[in-house]
This record gives C-alpha cells, structure tokens and sequence, in this order.
C-alpha cells in the first residue's frame, strides 16, 4: 500500500512538474480590456493580433467590424499602454496612441486606412 501511494504522489508531482507555467500564474490577476484599433482587412486582423501580443499578453482578439481589440493580460508583466504602442509601432493607430507615419507607410495598399477608401 505504502509503494501505490509513493507511486500516485510521485505522478502527481512530475505531471505538475511538466504542465505549462501559464497554468500557474503568480498571482492570478489578469485583466481585460478592449479599445480601438484601425485597421480594414483579415492581414490587418493578423497583424493586429500578433503584434499585441507582446510579453505579459495572454490573448488578443481583434474584431474587423467594430475595429475594437480584446487584450487579455497581466498587469504585473505588462502596462495597457505598452501594448497600444506596440500596435501602433506595426502602422496601426489605436485610441490612444497614432501610429508614426513611416510605419504606416509600410502597411500593404489595402491595410492603408487613412487613405478616404474606408470608413473613418
């Protein structure tokens, strides 16, 4: 009986040896947050997302239609507004934060937003 329990304990301890490191957070307090981000297309989308997910980002969601993101992240790791400027590094202006033109720029022709073509 003692060798099944030092068994059962020993899986317990190496399963949660291996699960991911995000499955424990330090301290649980994760936050959510959604503002404006401009954009027209699915590369736009893309884009978006990845480039909001920067270190203390655990999901970004961005939607075409109302142009508002959903970050979900860790204020321990990371400030909202890290986040806005990493966006807006990639071309893509948010609420709070216009993207530099020459980043702009080098969006392809149809994630140029700001050209009268599309609502704003």
């Amino acid at each position: 009986m003692k060798s099944l329990l030092k068994t059962i304990y020993l899986s317990i301890f190496v399963i949660t040896l291996f699960l991911p490191a995000k499955a424990y957070p330090v301290n649980g307090d994760v936050k959510t947050a959604d503002f404006k981000v401009e954009g027209v297309c699915g590369m736009c989308k893309d884009r978006i997302e990845n480039g909001a997910l920067i270190k203390g980002v655990k999901k970004a969601e961005w939607n075409k239609e109302t142009e508002m993101i959903t970050v979900i992240y860790n204020p321990d790791k990371v400030e909202l507004m890290d986040i806005h400027k990493a966006i807006a590094e990639l071309g893509h202006s948010t609420d709070k934060v216009k993207a530099e033109k020459t980043a702009y720029n080098k969006l392809p022709a149809c994630c140029q937003y700001d050209d009268g073509a599309h609502k704003h």
